[in-house]
């Protein structure tokens, strides 16, 4: 996903001369890598803690601030998108939780399996999906990542199956990690806790809000969400532990989310706007990894306001598609239900004969 900066450079300073290998050689002389101090894990049941100097390189950085930056104004673009009412249905956006889905991935391989639940756009884009796919997908459109029929909260790449829409489904989460457990599944369970269940904060909800104790007999980690080494470090450790052969592993993430659980929700009736400003402040993920590579001289200024003009071109021309795109017809809506022959009729019904579109 990231361009190398030197090659686009090098073939800059071919086209225009002198002028662009001055350019060049001032990005030769940036910082490769660094090494970072990062937070400590809380860990249960495990007698040795993810490691806290980390290092990360120039490009490892630029990677993670490109995608960050995407899905931010992505899910920035689908709100704009939502209130003028091109989105319809169901939309609970990611903006603040970008470091999860980010971390997660750097820590993982994409040849891994991963399922959702809610907030699935940025898993999708870290998964391989396009933002254009998932921007027609959110608006219903014929080039959507699921041909337009699953929207925000059914969204699919390889490796990866969408998001989980039922409320209370992940309820099931006890008994699966019994089965994990007895099994020595090689499973990472994660518990994103942004700290409001809907509108409701964990402390009113939940007795034990050490979530990542809830696995019990499972090993379990709490990580700071919001920085994406972080994330990144406790992922790594965490499939380390599964490849290894033992057993499944708990991590809970804690972060924030800026938007309410849902675009009918705005979220500032059980919460204050100036919590939402304090966490934006403090401890916002891009922010954070921004100030990092600058304060270690991996890349300048202008290079990432660079990365920041490219990413809303690609947003705006995702939008463009997406609101322009034709819907799918009507006659397809019962298509990919099922991956071989059509079924039998059910009750007299066959839905493949009588839908038509008129449009």
């Amino acid at each position: 996903m990231l361009t190398n900066i030197s090659h686009v450079l090098r073939a800059c300073a071919q086209r225009n001369g002198a002028a662009a290998v001055v350019s060049a050689r001032t990005y030769a002389d940036f910082t490769t890598e660094a090494s970072f101090e990062i937070k400590k894990c809380d860990i249960h049941k495990l007698d040795e803690a993810p490691a806290t100097q980390v290092v990360m390189t120039r490009d490892e950085g630029l990677q993670y601030y490109r995608i960050m930056q995407t899905i931010r104004r992505m899910e920035l673009k689908a709100d704009q998108l939502y209130k003028q009412k091109i989105i319809r249905g169901f939309c609970h956006l990611y903006d603040g939780q970008e470091a999860c889905a980010v971390g997660i991935e750097a820590g993982i391989n994409l040849t891994d399996h991963l399922i959702t639940a809610y907030r699935a756009h940025g898993y999708t884009y870290t998964r391989g999906g396009t933002v254009k796919e998932i921007m027609s997908e959110l608006t219903g459109r014929r080039g959507g990542i699921a041909k337009g029929k699953g929207g925000s909260m059914h969204m699919y790449t390889k490796n990866f199956y969408g998001g989980n829409g039922i409320v209370g489904a992940q309820g099931q989460i006890f008994e699966t990690y019994n089965m994990a457990a007895l099994w020595k599944l090689p499973a990472i369970f994660i518990c994103e806790n942004n700290r409001y269940g809907m509108g409701t904060p964990v402390e009113r909800s939940a007795a034990s809000t050490d979530y990542y104790k809830r696995g019990d007999y499972i090993p379990g980690l709490r990580v700071d969400g919001m920085d994406v080494l972080c994330v990144r470090e406790a992922t790594k450790f965490a499939a380390d532990h599964c490849r290894a052969g033992k057993g499944p592993i708990l991590m809970e993430l804690q972060t924030y989310r800026y938007h309410g659980h849902s675009m009918s929700d705005p979220g500032v009736s059980y919460r204050t706007r100036e919590e939402i400003q304090e966490v934006r402040g403090k401890s916002d993920p891009i922010s954070l990894l921004k100030d990092r590579i600058l304060s270690n001289n991996m890349a300048s200024v202008e290079e990432l306001k660079e990365i920041d003009v490219s990413v809303r071109k690609e947003i705006e021309d995702a939008a463009q598609f997406a609101t322009t795109d034709p819907e799918p017809p009507l006659e397809e809506l019962c298509n990919h239900i099922f991956k071989n022959d059509p079924p039998m009729e059910v009750r007299s019904t066959n839905p493949w004969i009588k839908l038509k579109s008129v449009s």
